[in-house]
């Protein structure tokens, strides 16, 4: 038997080229991490990018003086919301750290009452699937403390740590400014510096990793933004009500970190929530929620068409495979870079993807 050695050269050479771009892809994703005061002022200057541009055109004035402009109305509003947020997620998470046990055993005793409800001798079920049923119950009451009290420390720990809270925020605040007052030199230097193949496959890939990865990621934000504002200005007005709210702040990040998941939303917190109120007596507070839940619907529907297509050709089964492949290897936030990491595959191998992965690397013609 003769081997085509050409062949097999071709497939071992596609199949490299698959495991760098990984190999490229795990180390970007690990330096970002790193990284992560410049890639937060990288995003905001992206943000930042219409606005300057509009300055200019308007005011007519240089992009330096707009964008300096920009830069500190941008950097007031983050100091003051960073500010905000930091005394006010400490007290929340300490009060709610401390009542936590109180929760829990609402939440239980809840539990008990719905299921008392049901006249479990007619259904007949044996006194050890009872038992099993209710210490299973303990036990995911258990495991949801146990996750909320980690988070609670961890949340408190980061909060506190003002020195590392102020050394990120001024070297983000100053990558900021440096971007967008001197944009166009650190584009220069980079294509200076780099080999001009190499300028032209980056250009061509980065235009489509933007127009594909970085309107979405602008769109999405902008959404879940939008979706935060709503629920944290609802939920307050709500309190202010007299209604039983005691976390707003909690809350609203919350939905607003659900409503950043692809396929869920904030649906999946807020009419669960509803119903409970409903359930325990309090139907007032659960029809305000729902009121709320209905006009933050209403808004996101209304936007949605006018800042990101749904159509980014990732079918929903792949997107959650792809949530729960990024729970599994780095936790939580794996939710959330999961899809991401999964847009950025399709763009990258969107050629072998249309014509078949496998057909691609092993086809002899």
């Amino acid at each position: 038997m003769i081997l085509d050695m050409s062949y097999w050269a071709r497939v071992g050479k596609r199949i490299l080229y698959v495991i760098l771009i990984l190999i490229g892809l795990y180390l970007a994703f690990k330096l970002s991490v790193f990284y992560m005061p410049f890639l937060i002022a990288f995003i905001i200057s992206l943000i930042m990018e219409p606005a300057i541009r509009y300055i200019m055109k308007k005011a007519k004035l240089s992009r330096r003086t707009s964008a300096i402009i920009i830069f500190i109305i941008v950097s007031v509003v983050i100091l003051g919301l960073l500010t905000w947020g930091i005394i006010t997620l400490f007290s929340e998470a300490s009060n709610l750290l401390n009542d936590l046990n109180i929760y829990l055993d609402k939440a239980y005793q809840l539990f008990k009452n719905f299921t008392g409800q049901f006249n479990m001798e007619k259904i007949h079920l044996p006194e050890e699937v009872l038992t099993i049923f209710q210490n299973s119950t303990e036990g995911v009451l258990e495991t949801v403390s146990k996750w909320v009290r980690n988070f609670l420390n961890s949340l408190i720990e980061v909060v506190t740590s003002i020195p590392t809270i102020a050394i990120y925020f001024v070297i983000t605040v100053m990558a900021l400014y440096f971007m967008c007052v001197d944009k166009i030199y650190i584009l220069d230097q980079i294509e200076h510096h780099l080999p001009k193949t190499w300028v032209l496959r980056l250009g061509n890939h980065m235009r489509d990793l933007i127009k594909t990865l970085g309107n979405y990621l602008k769109a999405e934000a902008t959404l879940i933004l939008v979706s935060f504002i709503i629920s944290v200005i609802g939920l307050y007005i709500l309190n202010f009500a007299g209604f039983k709210i005691e976390f707003p702040l909690l809350i609203a990040l919350g939905i607003a970190f659900v409503d950043a998941l692809p396929i869920l939303g904030s649906g999946t917190v807020m009419v669960p929530w509803a119903i409970i109120c409903g359930l325990n007596g309090d139907l007032n507070l659960g029809i305000a929620i729902l009121v709320l839940f209905i006009i933050m619907s209403v808004v996101r529907q209304f936007l949605e068409p006018r800042l990101v297509s749904k159509n980014i050709g990732v079918h929903p089964i792949f997107t959650l495979i792809a949530m729960y492949t990024g729970f599994q290897l780095i936790g939580v936030m794996g939710l959330l870079v999961g899809p991401i990491i999964l847009i950025i595959f399709k763009n990258i191998f969107s050629s072998l993807i249309d014509q078949g992965v496998m057909k691609t690397i092993f086809d002899k013609n």
